[in-house]
């Protein structure tokens, strides 16, 4: 019965659970805009990599190569949107 028990699994949730409790302490009042920003930034890019390691198993093919350039893709492209983004409706160009 062990190991029918995703273990893992719920690990993985109460990760999530935690990063995003620790990233919605940006609201309360006084914390600074580039203390806040910090704090998203990084349980952000925790909660990805818990995403990724833990409930999309990136860690468990035998074709590294091509599993790791679709994830640098797939980051690529969203910075380019992101920033595109900010360019076009924020910084006004």
């Amino acid at each position: 019965m062990k190991e029918l028990f995703p273990k893992e699994h719920v690990i993985g949730f109460i990760g999530s659970l935690i990063l995003t409790l620790a990233a919605l302490t940006v609201l309360i009042d006084g914390i600074p805009k580039g203390v806040a920003m910090t704090i998203l930034g990084a349980t952000a890019l925790a909660q990805a990599v818990v995403q990724l390691v833990l409930f999309m198993h990136i860690g468990e093919t035998e074709d590294k190569k091509s599993l790791y350039t679709s994830v640098i893709y797939a980051v690529v492209v969203g910075l380019i949107t992101i920033f595109g983004s900010l360019l076009a409706m924020v910084w006004g160009y």
